[in-house]
């Protein structure tokens, strides 16, 4: 069974292509601001784009 989506917020792509994250991730997921890089993924089918925390980061903390 698939889980949920949990919705978190919208925002406009600024026009430098910039996409601001809100501030709730913070509390979801283990990212520090300046230090932690995504992967980014484009689910053509389901017109998604799907923001990963980078494998090499997550190989590091461990």
């Amino acid at each position: 069974m698939a889980k949920e989506l949990i919705y978190l917020d919208t925002y406009a792509l600024q026009q430098d292509m910039r996409i601001r994250l809100p501030k709730s991730i913070l509390n979801n997921l283990p990212v520090e601001k300046g230090t932690t890089k995504f992967s980014i993924y484009l689910d053509q089918e389901k017109n998604e784009l799907i923001l990963r925390i980078a494998e090499s980061l997550k190989e590091d903390a461990k």
